[in-house]
């Protein structure tokens, strides 16, 4: 089911991305789907606290918003892969923006503490 925007939503187009891609855990698995496709149980391993329940329900809002794509294999067991779709791809430079924006926030921070 493709995903409609109103006006409304639109209207701050900042909103409308951090609407999509924000929140406690898709800034997580953006990250690790821009480093290498992985399936479902590498995700769940690799990102910390995150329950199935929840990684389920973020990469099916993800693959909703085309950000990220999921193949299927035709195989016994079954074998699910996650990867960044095209517009998911888009993204890798603003994530490693914000990758950089943050280490840099966190070493300004460590540094003001070390001197009060």
């Amino acid at each position: 089911m493709p995903v409609r925007f109103t006006e409304e939503d639109l209207f701050c187009p900042t909103e409308t991305a951090l609407g999509i891609i924000g929140g406690k855990w898709k800034g997580m698995i953006l990250w690790c789907l821009a480093q290498r496709t992985m399936r479902f149980s590498e995700l769940h391993r690799t990102v910390p606290d995150i329950t199935q329940r929840m990684l389920t329900k973020q990469l099916r809002d993800l693959e909703r918003y085309d950000i990220i794509e999921r193949k299927v294999y035709a195989q016994v067991p079954p074998k699910v892969e996650y990867s960044l779709s095209k517009q998911g791809q888009k993204l890798k430079f603003i994530l490693d923006d914000l990758e950089e924006w943050s280490r840099s926030y966190l070493e300004e921070k460590a540094a003001k503490n070390e001197t009060s």
